[in-house]
């Protein structure tokens, strides 16, 4: 048992490829502490900070609510991750409180009073990054298991043009150091589709293999059902159809897989909200679900010229696919359509940004046709233009950031 237990630790290596990746991410995180050191907080940020405290700390005083925000409709993972560190910091200050004098206190309120957020603004330090840093370390989570699936699918130049693209892009950056549901949903529905995969895969062996990658898909789920309520069907759908085309021979077991994941999800969604029923069943009679089709999502993307490096890389991968029979595979066909699909979905019914989610689809598939290039009789030419579009997609990128010119 011992034995096992070492050899398992020594497959965790931290060797030159995880290196440059967390460097990479590294440099993801000081970009987004850099746009948080020079932003102020916001109305919005104050909504996140009373409804996402409330969550944890005490009901709504207004019968029939959840929050004094009302029923959260569309996602309420945002808002339990943005009042955590806050709740987290108001105990520990009243906690060390007991140990400072009556005038050195930091929570002046009575011990029984309750300490309103605009309180919290004045008597605890760094109330914007608390509110900031689950969601940049989101991001940092979305990142790495975007190095994870295009490294095990690509190799490692795959993997770092990936993530390169990803750790200087603006419209991540801007998701990341806001309260909000998007990065969430987009790790949330990533994930979700690459498991469902890996379940996939496993299903063509013994049936012991399959039930820690079912928990796992019915974790990812989850978070994209709290995240937001529309990216769990979306995220199912993508996966359902990544199954069918994976498990051959299994085919009649996929749909029960799913709705096992997807149900186990909702189960989570309603402990997020506290396993109140009138909570929970608003999620359904809202429209926060509603979604239709656009151009516009796509078309503003890539016009815009912060995401220039990003546009050309794909506009490149998608020649090379087309014209290079041995990029038309399923680890790189699969990507594709998950990235056209979500970049024409929009939200109807609430505000969300279903294009945020196929970009890392979309930079999953440039990292694998790219790897083909690199493989291929010019392979040193193809790794010369990648290296030039990263520096193209970092320029454009830092210049965005505020305070720099």
């Amino acid at each position: 048992m011992t034995t096992h237990r070492f050899q398992s630790l020594r497959r965790f290596q931290f060797n030159l490829p995880q290196r440059i990746a967390a460097g990479l991410l590294a440099l993801f995180l000081v970009q987004g502490l850099w746009l948080t050191g020079h932003q102020t907080l916001s109305d919005r940020d104050y909504q996140y900070a009373r409804c996402g405290r409330e969550t944890w700390e005490r009901p709504s005083s207004l019968t029939g609510y959840y929050t004094t925000c009302g029923n959260i409709h569309d996602g309420i993972l945002g808002y339990r991750l943005a009042g955590l560190p806050l709740t987290l910091n108001l105990l520990a200050e009243r906690g060390l409180d007991l140990l400072r004098k009556p005038e050195d206190r930091v929570v002046q309120a009575g011990a029984g009073a309750e300490v309103s957020t605009w309180e919290l603004h004045h008597q605890l330090t760094h109330i914007l990054l608390f509110l900031r840093l689950p969601f940049l370390l989101a991001g940092c989570v979305l990142g790495g298991g975007l190095w994870w699936v295009t490294r095990r699918l690509y190799g490692n130049l795959g993997g770092y043009t990936a993530l390169g693209l990803y750790c200087f892009s603006p419209a991540v950056l801007k998701a990341c150091v806001a309260p909000n549901a998007e990065v969430l949903a987009a790790l949330g529905v990533y994930a979700g589709v690459y498991t469902c995969i890996g379940v996939a895969h496993a299903m063509q062996g013994p049936a012991a293999r399959w039930r820690p990658r079912i928990v796992l898909l019915t974790t990812v789920f989850g978070i994209a059902a709290a995240a937001h309520i529309a990216a769990l069907p979306v995220g199912a759908l993508l996966g359902l159809l990544a199954m069918l085309w994976v498990a051959e021979g299994r085919r009649s077991q996929v749909l029960p897989v799913v709705l096992i994941a997807a149900a186990g999800a909702l189960l989570l969604v309603f402990a997020c909200y506290g396993f109140s029923p009138d909570a929970f069943s608003y999620v359904f009679r809202s429209e926060a679900g509603f979604l239709w089709f656009s151009l516009d999502p796509g078309r503003r993307f890539f016009l815009t010229l912060a995401n220039a490096g990003i546009t050309v890389a794909a506009g490149a991968s998608l020649v090379l696919y087309l014209g290079l029979r041995k990029s038309r595979y399923f680890g790189n066909t699969a990507p594709l359509l998950c990235a056209l699909a979500l970049f024409l979905l929009v939200m109807t019914g609430t505000p969300g940004a279903p294009w945020l989610w196929a970009l890392p689809f979309l930079l999953t598939f440039v990292g694998g046709v790219f790897a083909d290039a690199y493989e291929g009789p010019r392979g040193r030419l193809a790794i010369a233009a990648a290296g030039a579009i990263l520096l193209l997609q970092a320029v454009f990128c830092v210049l965005s950031l505020p305070g720099l010119l």
